[in-house]
């Protein structure tokens, strides 16, 4: 008896519920005003581009 009430409820509320966390996460990441965060955010990799890291493989290089 217990599992057909936590099977409706699973059906329906949880669905409803998971769906309207998806639909606010989408809100949430196309709101005004988020793009300057996304834009630095996708930037990150190319911060350092003008001085790279030394080159691990040339030991002479490491001396």
């Amino acid at each position: 008896m217990n599992y057909h009430i936590f099977r409706e409820i699973a059906d329906s509320w949880v669905l409803l519920a998971m769906f309207m966390v998806f639909v606010g996460a989408g809100f949430w990441a196309f709101r005004p005003g988020s793009r300057p965060i996304h834009d630095d955010a996708s930037t990150v990799p190319f911060r350092h581009e003008d001085a790279p890291a030394p080159d691990t493989t040339d030991l002479e290089a490491l001396k």
